[in-house]
């Protein structure tokens, strides 16, 4: 048996690494001379989706730069694997961006701050997350008109974040890192009192976001039947999904969870179904809403059935280990969450398409954007840049990564000059998608 390294011996190899590439080499930007067409980039990436739901998936990403930003992690990936990493290895959550963090409640019903999107999860630089949440800060204070030098600030704090926290975890036995969790309890006392507001508008949010007070807002009887509201083209019944295929899609399903969660499962009958679209860069990939029932009405179970295809680093890191893309959404959400959803699974459908499954909210709340100010952006990227590096902390070295970060600031510095650099790239590729849909090259649905 190989003998499990010092910490001291893991801390070392994370500064051999920083001697390799300095963490100022990261960053500077400039597009490769060869570099792809994000548009063309997009266009590969809509043939494997559902064609019908791809004008919703456009119209989306282009009402902004950030929600294009949202929609381009693609584009980003292709970008990052171009230029040299630190080869330093963590789970990645894959696309990091700030929409991507929120509340939700773990199985105790306490509330926690952590990511909660995991599509693209897969092993990988850990400073290709680092940079996805970056530069998603500036391009999220542009649309809000906040200056450069706030913009920059906001990436420092958030970076700094990271960086403080994960020198903490080095220090940790594992078994705390692994019982460690961004708890809400703690946060509201962390986080600037100009910013608490939010947070704690957050946690009301989070409160009412759950099958019980979900029923009414996506349901009505009909003639004694209970039935999820048609709302084309974002939920919408479809022929070509039966009850049987849900029922052997759901009896995959309950195999992959513990056997106490079975017997949870085991007391809902299946009512409804229908194609929910949910997200920006999720839409066109098949994504639908279960409603089961406990045998009264005040007992709804809806479950968020959504199709997992190729992570986009995939192509630039390799396969994934996992059976199947279903199984490596999940395997990546426990490894990097304090507490993951007790009905999280997997299954394969008919056709062979992959799927994981989850509840479809769970008292969850995330960021809006739209009405941040300076300081809620400062303290949200404080909080993301916790949550992540707790989560690496779990899935890769802490001690390795802290040895690359250091002590000072000059990954901090590196990230605010590259996330400055990437957000004028995501504005001159928004322009380009935004020619691309004038001119017809692509169709662009708006106003859903």
């Amino acid at each position: 048996m190989t003998a499990r390294p010092t910490r001291d011996a893991l801390w070392g190899a994370g500064q051999t690494a920083r001697a390799k590439l300095p963490p100022a080499a990261l960053g500077s930007w400039r597009p490769a001379a060869d570099r792809q067409d994000p548009i063309a980039l997009l266009e590969e990436q809509a043939t494997t989706r559902l064609p019908e739901l791809i004008p919703v998936r456009y119209g989306r990403m282009g009402v902004s730069p950030f929600t294009f930003y949202r929609g381009a992690a693609l584009p980003m990936a292709a970008d990052l694997a171009a230029f040299p990493t630190t080869g330093v290895i963590a789970q990645l959550c894959g696309d990091a961006h700030l929409s991507n963090f929120g509340l939700f409640a773990s199985p105790e019903r306490a509330e926690l701050f952590d990511i909660n999107d995991f599509d693209e999860t897969l092993h990988g630089p850990f400073e290709w997350d680092l940079k996805r949440l970056a530069a998603s800060l500036v391009v999220a204070g542009r649309s809000r008109a906040f200056s450069a030098h706030d913009n920059r600030h906001a990436v420092h704090r958030a970076m700094r974040s990271y960086r403080e926290r994960m020198a903490g975890y080095a220090l940790m036995r594992g078994i705390e890192v692994y019982y460690s969790a961004v708890a809400v309890s703690s946060i509201l006392s962390y986080v600037d009192k100009r910013a608490r507001p939010m947070i704690e508008n957050a946690v009301r949010s989070a409160a009412h976001h759950d099958s019980l007070h979900d029923l009414p807002k996506l349901t009505e009887v009909i003639n004694g039947d209970r039935r999820i509201v048609d709302h084309p083209p974002l939920i919408v019944h479809r022929t070509d999904v039966t009850n049987p295929l849900v029922a052997a899609v759901l009896a995959s399903y309950r195999e992959s969870l513990q056997e106490d969660r079975r017997v949870l499962l085991d007391r809902y009958e299946i009512v409804d179904y229908a194609m929910k679209v949910v997200g920006v860069g999720s839409v066109g990939l098949a994504a639908f809403a279960v409603l089961l029932d406990g045998g009264s009405d005040d007992d709804p179970l809806f479950l968020q059935v959504k199709e997992a295809q190729a992570s986009v680093y995939e192509r630039f890191l390799g396969p994934s280990r996992q059976a199947t893309h279903g199984a490596r959404v999940v395997a990546g959400q426990r490894r990097l969450q304090a507490a993951s959803d007790i009905l999280l699974g997997t299954a394969v459908g008919t056709g062979g398409r992959h799927v994981y499954i989850r509840q479809l909210q769970d008292q969850k709340a995330s960021a809006v954007v739209e009405v941040m100010t300076v300081d809620d952006l400062v303290a949200w990227g404080e909080l993301c840049g916790w949550a992540l590096a707790r989560g690496h902390a779990r899935s890769g070295e802490p001690a390795t990564i802290a040895g690359y970060l250091g002590e000072d600031d000059e990954f901090d510095r590196a990230m605010g000059a590259f996330a400055e650099a990437y957000a004028d790239q995501t504005e001159r590729d928004f322009d380009a998608f935004s020619g691309a849909i004038k001119s017809g090259r692509l169709t662009a649905q708006t106003g859903v």
